[in-house]
């Protein structure tokens, strides 16, 4: 079938006027006035308004009564300026119309699963037809925002002097951080590769190589289990520098973010981000990831019920814990949301939450017959403000455990009360991480970051909770963009490291010899960072999940409902490699 396109729709001008153009698409809407029949035809590029007369052609005209949405078509006629009374000023072309003289059915489309329209349609139906999903104005808008992301960061990088170099994506188990997917070996039976959680381990190998600027823009798998920010599969800006410092690394991304910012959306960012600890972070923000868009701090308030006789907070207390508040000025929640409250707190993992507030000069509280007669007064040394129609939202525990469960209240009460504001780009640095949490199910260290981080000077003399690492997150709108760190580059402190984590000498030379080696060949001083671009660009986007800015995604289960992946494989097939399922699973 012979087609020919001599322009897109969306790019029709006052140039065309009174010129014979030919355009391909889908038709979007069709409206039948009986001697008129008006196409509304929809590629990428936009929409331009078609119209079938017979005093244009009898046969286009005819055959445009056949037409309906989705039909592939394409259409050749005359570039017309509409009627004062009719240009339609939503959309770049609506001042023209084209006169057709010929039309081509290029396919027929079948009644949609969904309207394209439509708001409100089931995610898992719009994922299983995602082709169609993808035709909505929206989609089309998120991908080609993330494409514009992508080239202005290689446009940067390359002018910062960056290789982008790719690394396999069948590499070794190691073992360490996420769970991995396994790839099992026809050729070499009973052995697997891993697709990689990130290039960590051979873009340092790349700095051994003497690459000293290292980019990529790399898939990476987990086999986690998903939620709104995760997939099993997803894509990170990877970069790797030698002879640097943080502040190198630090200063590269502000000035990377901020040629994003100027190339997608015309602006420049505020440079240099602030910049403020892990520990003041907990501190303040009960979070490692604060989202800084709204003024609202935790207080710690333990000196306060220094004296209390109320057993749950004197033996938090006596467990050496700490008792933390969020206060809310100027709001007068009623009892209802107040108990909604202490319901959601419990759901957040806190075995209870008091509050406390101001009413007609009285302190309303569950806990208030165990309050002494001047403890506004008291309270008004830790909560300067604390005044009519103040309320305390009161979490006691565990120091981290406490601050965190705050932290998602101090969220939850600024969604609620409409205290973040929608349209605010806001950048950080959370810098000083712990170098090693311990776990108390495993009764283990690990890595805060990962097991190639560098530890901060005088590490060699501190207890494993006190060392802290040379690394640092960047954050928007409380959403960990991407982190990174200063590697370890000498064996010896990477076996120290090691042995902290667990490892014997056997377990290191079989997990990670090629690096020990390395080490001892002439490693630089390196580092580096990777940066989530799915999360990116569903920030830059507002969209709700980084489904709505992946072609195509798994859902929430990590099933592809448009492939109906994963599947199950023909035993025969399964015999190549040398495996065998469990007869339970084949049940």
């Amino acid at each position: 079938m012979q087609f020919k396109r001599t322009i897109s729709c969306g790019l029709v001008d006052s140039t065309l006027v009174n010129k014979t153009i030919d355009l391909c698409g889908w038709v979007h809407r069709r409206r039948d006035h009986g001697g008129l029949i008006f196409i509304d035809l929809r590629d990428r590029s936009g929409i331009m308004q078609l119209v079938f007369n017979d005093a244009f052609s009898k046969v286009a005209h005819e055959d445009a009564h056949k037409l309906r949405s989705e039909y592939v078509i394409c259409v050749s006629g005359t570039v017309v300026e509409r009627s004062a009374q009719t240009v339609n000023n939503e959309i770049p072309t609506g001042k023209y119309e084209l006169q057709v003289t010929a039309l081509t059915i290029l396919n027929k489309a079948k009644n949609l699963p969904f309207m394209l329209e439509e708001d409100n349609v089931d995610e898992e139906l719009r994922l299983k037809y995602r082709y169609l999903d993808l035709r909505r104005p929206e989609m089309l808008h998120r991908l080609q925002l993330r494409n514009n992301v992508f080239f202005a960061m290689r446009e940067f990088l390359q002018k910062q002097g960056f290789y982008e170099v790719e690394t396999p994506l069948l590499t070794k188990n190691t073992g360490e951080g996420a769970r991995e997917f396994l790839v099992p070996s026809r050729v070499n039976q009973g052995s697997f590769y891993a697709l990689p959680q990130s290039p960590q381990l051979y873009k340092q190998l790349l700095m051994a190589g003497g690459i000293e600027r290292y980019f990529q823009i790399a898939r990476c798998f987990r086999d986690e289990d998903l939620r709104a920010d995760r997939q099993p599969e997803f894509t990170q800006l990877d970069l790797e520098m030698s002879f640097i410092n943080e502040k190198d690394i630090q200063t590269i991304i502000e000035n990377l973010l901020n040629h994003v910012w100027k190339m997608v959306f015309g602006k420049e960012l505020t440079l240099p981000f602030p910049r403020i600890t892990w520990d003041q972070a907990l501190a303040d923000y009960g979070s490692d990831k604060p989202d800084l868009r709204f003024d609202l701090k935790i207080k710690d308030c333990t000196s306060l019920f220094a004296n209390t006789e109320l057993k749950f907070l004197k033996s938090v207390l006596s467990n050496n814990g700490k008792i933390g508040a969020v206060h809310i000025e100027k709001h007068a929640f009623s009892r209802s949301e107040l108990e909604g409250y202490v319901a959601k707190a419990q759901q957040m993992g806190a075995q209870g939450l008091v509050w406390l507030r101001l009413k007609d000069g009285v302190v309303e509280s569950p806990i208030a017959k165990f309050l002494p007669t001047d403890f506004v007064e008291q309270i008004k040394t830790v909560f300067p403000t604390f005044a009519e129609d103040s309320t305390l939202f009161i979490v006691a525990g565990d120091y981290q455990d406490a601050w965190t469960i705050l932290g998602r209240l101090r969220l939850q009460l600024a969604h609620d009360l409409n205290m973040i504001p929608q349209d605010e780009f806001n950048f950080s640095w959370v810098t000083d991480f712990p170098l090693f949490a311990f776990d108390k199910e495993t009764k283990k260290w690990h890595s805060v970051n990962h097991p190639f981080t560098s530890p901060q000077d005088g590490w060699q003399t501190q207890d494993n909770s006190q060392m802290k690492a040379r690394a640092y997150d960047v954050i928007l709108n409380g959403v960990e963009l991407g982190g990174g760190s200063i590697r370890i580059y000498n064996s010896e402190i990477q076996d120290k490291v090691f042995q902290i984590l667990g490892l014997n000498k056997q377990e290191m030379q079989d997990q990670f010899g090629f690096l020990l080696e390395a080490q001892d060949l002439g490693f630089p001083p390196h580092g580096g960072i990777a940066l989530g671009l799915d999360r990116l660009v569903m920030l830059m986007s507002n969209a709700s999940s980084i489904r709505e800015v992946i072609a195509f995604p798994k859902t929430a289960r990590g099933h592809d409902p448009m492939m109906d992946a994963p599947t199950q494989v023909n035993p025969l097939k399964l015999r190549d490699y040398g495996l065998k399922l469990n007869e339970k699973l084949t049940k």
